[in-house]
């Protein structure tokens, strides 16, 4: 039982005989290593129900203090101490320390591994571009935080289907195949490109396309009209749309292998759009939509409509047909969406009227948003043109990283170049980590000077560290070292700052998954980084009266990172 756990639980127990009911507990890691391991304000959240029995929660503090230490495990436990206003401050003893260290060594991949949604099934839908626009940066940041959501899920054994759903119908693909077919360019001239190029000539159609829509009457007639042909499955539209489909869904999955991320099932809106006007056209009778001026509508925090006066299904009706054919797919636990900040007024309503048409469903189902990825130029937009591809991204990253590396390598340093296969790894784990440091909700500013960086909080930085410790193990020919007498070791201070470190992962690993917060794993790996390149700077290892322990210091760190960052969707490459 981790200590946090055993913590829990004789405190439940004695509050529960104070106050004669369960409390609400949290135990937290301690940020400056001076005022313990953990710490909780148990103290101050019950004191308002006891005042009639002590004077202040300090007094309250005091007596849980002495509660616990008759009923905790010694040989966990150092000492435990109350702080002003009315925290508890835990210390673990070295030889906890120690023993967790081994624990690490001897898990590998498995420490830390939770059991928290064992038997739960997630149905995890994300990334979500659409065939006819390119993969830009916000699909990036999309995707990568995806990715790391449904890998920290999995590692507290849930089972998770990733999916992808994406709009291969509606104005969107009549504005590109309408630019398609104003090109002097062929389709079957664009038959021996690559699918990147391939997809940089569909994203240019579609902004043209929307721009002829905007400025030209003649030009939106005749994009309606496709659109019209589309649904109608006119054999000549069809046969260029089919075309454009699949180049856009190739060059899509060149893009979701260099990402790590293979899907379970692929949605289209072409599969659910008549079955999400059946749906809504069948409770038009029991009042949950209504008609209005020719088209279907739904009230609910604001009006939209779900089919359209010609006719069609909209976006909110597509989502209802969805959410049911994903529950036939997979009897899921919970269904989570990923999408970007701006769609959140749009899933209230979608969700609302889910609630209606579908309530056990809607009570499974979950959105989760995040904030825009900026560049210095401000926002992007496939509408203009002006759109930042994810392959671009990548690709110039690796770019300026090969620069970054030779300009701080040759002869005189003994570095050699990175290899293609490691310069790929990190150059992904760089657009990766960038996107994934930061709070979900929050709207970032790319840059490539802080994400390629070898010396602050990068991708490559950590990426680095592992490395550094990949190869003061490969200087060893017994890789299977165990620190023979865990009383006699004396343990430094930057030691014992990583022995701390190592301790709180499993807790780091669970409220990141937890709370859709990969920037809480990112900011662990980070210290944990600091940490051991200053222990690596100021101790020797191999050599040293300490170099069983110190070699296995230096093995759980890198286990810890390598594990940390495969929770984040990125590769530890061994050498850089």
């Amino acid at each position: 039982m981790k200590l946090k756990d055993q913590v829990n639980f004789y405190l439940q127990k004695i509050i529960e005989n104070i106050i004669g009911e369960k409390a609400e507990i949290e135990i937290q890691p301690v940020q400056e290593s001076i005022h313990g391991d953990y710490s909780t304000n148990i103290a101050l959240v019950v004191y308002p129900k006891l005042k009639n029995k002590f004077e202040s929660p300090m007094e309250l503090a005091s007596y849980l203090c002495e509660k616990l230490g008759k009923s905790l495990q010694k040989e966990k436990i150092e000492k435990i101490e109350v702080s002003a206003p009315g925290f508890i401050n835990f210390w673990l003893k070295d030889t906890a320390l120690l023993k967790n260290l081994g624990e690490v060594i001897d898990y590998k991949d498995n420490y830390g591994k939770g059991e928290s949604l064992k038997n739960k099934k997630i149905m995890l839908e994300f990334a979500d571009p659409n065939p006819f626009k390119e993969f830009h940066i916000g699909h990036l940041r999309n995707i990568t935080l995806g990715e790391s959501y449904a890998r920290l899920l999995e590692f507290q054994v849930a089972n998770v289907w990733r999916v992808n759903y994406q709009g291969d119908v509606g104005m969107h693909v009549a504005k590109a195949l309408y630019g398609v077919l104003s090109s002097e360019f062929g389709v079957r001239s664009l038959e021996k490109k690559s699918a990147g190029e391939r997809a940089k000539f569909l994203g240019e159609a579609y902004a043209d396309g929307a721009k002829a829509y905007e400025e030209s009457e003649k030009a939106k007639k005749e994009i309606q009209e496709i659109n019209k042909k589309l649904y109608k499955k006119d054999s000549v539209i069809l046969a260029i749309w089919e075309k454009g489909r699949q180049w856009s869904l190739d060059h899509f999955e060149e893009m979701y292998g260099r990402l790590g991320t293979k899907y379970k099932r692929y949605y289209f809106e072409s599969e659910v759009a008549e079955k999400g006007r059946e749906i809504v056209l069948s409770h038009i009778k029991d009042g949950i939509f209504e008609r209005h001026a020719g088209a279907v509508v739904f009230r609910g925090a604001h009006t939209r409509v779900f089919v359209t006066s010609e006719n069609y299904a909209t976006y909110e009706a597509k989502d209802l047909a969805l959410a049911k054919i994903k529950s036939q797919d997979f009897q899921y636990d919970q269904s989570i969406i990923i999408t970007a900040n701006e769609q959140n007024s749009y899933f209230k309503v979608v969700l609302a009227a889910l609630g209606k048409v579908f309530p056990d469903l809607a009570l499974k189902t979950v959105h989760e948003s995040f904030g825009f990825v900026n560049l210095k130029d401000g926002k992007m937009s496939s509408r203009s043109g002006s759109v930042v591809t994810g392959e671009w991204l990548l690709d110039e990253a690796k770019r300026k990283i090969k620069e970054n590396f030779s300009a701080k390598g040759g002869p005189a340093s003994g570095r050699k170049d990175m290899d293609v296969k490691t310069l790929e790894k990190v150059a992904v784990g760089a657009v990766k980590y960038s996107m994934l440091k930061f709070s979900r909700k929050s709207d970032i500013t790319f840059s490539f000077e802080e994400s390629i960086s070898l010396e602050g909080n990068s991708g490559p930085y950590i990426q680095y560290s592992f490395a550094r410790t990949q190869s003061v193990l490969a200087r060893i020919q017994n890789s299977e070292f165990r620190i023979q007498n865990s009383e006699s070791v004396k343990l430094e201070k930057e030691e014992l700052l990583i022995l701390r470190l190592l301790v709180h992962f499993p807790e780091i690993v669970e409220e990141a998954g937890g709370n859709f917060a990969p920037n809480l794993l990112c900011n662990y790996l980070f210290e944990l980084s600091q940490a051991f390149n200053n222990f690596y700077q100021k101790h020797k290892i191999i050599g040293s009266e300490n170099e069983d322990f110190r070699l296995s210091l230096t093995s759980a760190v890198g286990q810890i990172l390598k594990t940390g960052l495969f929770l984040l969707g990125i590769e530890a490459p061994s050498k850089m």
